[in-house]
């Protein structure tokens, strides 16, 4: 399984590309704002930075406006994934990306039958929110159960990515499931790398050697 970083912060990005764990780069408009200055300042550097995909959504919600904005993201460079929005306008812009060669992330997916639509029409990836579905007492990993089916089912290339993750237990469940890629904050990350168990057994393993050193 894959691991992306959802985040629009250079430094955050460098640190986990430091730890070996860094596959690709997840933005969104309100990561970005979030960053301040310049966004398109902001994309580039994030696009030079990463070695894998970047995916840098649109903010059009009809399918003309989509396709414009579209073009203009991918002139930052050849690992941006185009993000569309998984409504009817977005599905048509979808095609045509699709026929275009252009990469896109269908985001802002709930369901198993959106995530076959975008499947069905080219997908490069689908973005399922498991963490808003948990929050109207949904069950956002089992939807990911069932389009993980689907997709076998039809062998479809469309790659999962798992988004909207709150805690730990979301990747966990990806990885069980079979989950392509999880994009991640970097709390979360960083969350993965920590246990108390590990944290009390080198305390105890250095108290040790300290102790052997004196005698």
């Amino acid at each position: 399984m894959q691991f992306f970083l959802d985040t629009a912060n250079l430094d955050q990005i460098r640190e986990v590309a430091d730890l070996g764990l860094l596959d690709g780069v997840t933005t969104n408009p309100t990561i970005m704002s979030r960053e301040g200055g310049d966004w398109r300042e902001q994309a580039a550097r994030i696009c030079e930075l990463v070695d894998g995909p970047v995916s840098l959504e649109v903010i059009a919600t009809n399918h003309e406006a989509m396709i414009k904005e579209a073009k203009d993201l991918v002139s930052f460079g050849p690992n941006v994934v185009v993000k569309i929005p998984m409504i009817a306008e977005g599905l048509k812009a979808l095609r045509e990306l699709t026929e275009r060669g252009i990469k896109t992330n269908v985001t802002l997916v709930f369901s198993p039958a959106q995530a076959l639509l975008a499947a069905k029409l080219g997908a490069t990836y689908v973005s399922p929110f498991v963490g808003r579905l948990d929050g109207l007492s949904q069950s956002g990993m089992e939807a990911v159960e069932q389009m993980r089916t689907i997709f076998d089912n039809y062998d479809f290339s469309t790659k999962i990515l798992v988004a909207s993750v709150r805690h730990p237990l979301h990747v966990l469940e990806s990885g069980l499931i079979g989950a392509d890629v999880i994009t991640l904050p970097y709390s979360t990350i960083m969350q993965l790398v920590q246990h108390p168990l590990t944290d009390s057994g080198l305390a105890a393993f250095l108290a040790d050697w300290e102790a052997f050193q004196k005698k």
